[in-house]
């Protein structure tokens, strides 16, 4: 399998939008891997089919796409996500991004859009409908105020302080491997240990604190 193949799988509860979804990815040259209508059958499948990235709606009748895409990033392996969502609320877009969504698109969105959004989605690239990267963006910039950089803050390894520079690249933690030669699991050890030593729960919160630091340049 390539490692730049683009495999999808498309979480919504409604089987036209979801079928159509996977239809219009699929005739793109785009590999779905898996559909799902709820949270819990998405998380049971997703470690088998391995998808690269998860098109996922906000609303679903066991979860909301904002705990689903907080579950999805905590995988092993885990996907980026696309949020695909009939809301366009400040409150849903903020709480998606929070959650570790990599890009969210309204359901108005066409065709072409989804494509472009997908394929940039993953390579990394945080993409969202238009006038709401501002809105993303203001928020980051909140936080950042709100958390200044303290002058005692832990002293990362130069390993560790070289895999949290990648991550917050949006290298997934396979590519950060064969990028340092090094195992998936000594990345997923050091991700962890930095986790650990700088009081931060979350992926998220990680690529929040390296961003703060100018280590994402």
């Amino acid at each position: 399998m390539s490692g730049d193949e683009i495999r999808v799988l498309v979480v919504d509860d409604h089987p036209m939008w979801r079928e159509a979804v996977a239809r219009d990815l699929t005739e793109a040259g785009l590999t779905v891997v898996g559909t799902a209508g709820d949270g819990a059958k998405a998380l049971r499948i997703a470690p088998a089919v391995r998808p690269t990235l998860a098109v996922v709606d906000l609303h679903l009748p066991d979860t909301n796409g904002v705990e689903l895409t907080a579950a999805m990033v905590a995988l092993a392996d885990p996907p980026r996500v696309l949020v695909l969502s009939a809301s366009g609320e400040s409150d849903d877009v903020l709480a998606a991004v929070k959650a570790g969504a990599t890009g969210y698109l309204v359901k108005s969105a066409g065709r072409e859009e989804l494509l472009d959004a997908v394929r940039r989605v993953h390579t990394g690239e945080a993409v969202y409908t238009p006038g709401l990267a501002g809105l993303v963006l203001g928020e980051y910039r909140r936080l950042s105020a709100e958390e200044k950089p303290s002058d005692d803050a832990p002293v990362l390894t130069p390993r560790e302080t070289e895999v949290l520079r990648l991550v917050a690249k949006g290298l997934a933690y396979k590519q950060i491997a064969r990028r340092l030669t090094i195992s998936h699991r000594t990345v997923q050890n050091h991700v962890q240990n930095t986790l650990t030593k700088l009081h931060l729960h979350n992926r998220v919160e990680l690529v929040r604190y390296a961003i703060d630091r100018g280590l994402d340049e």
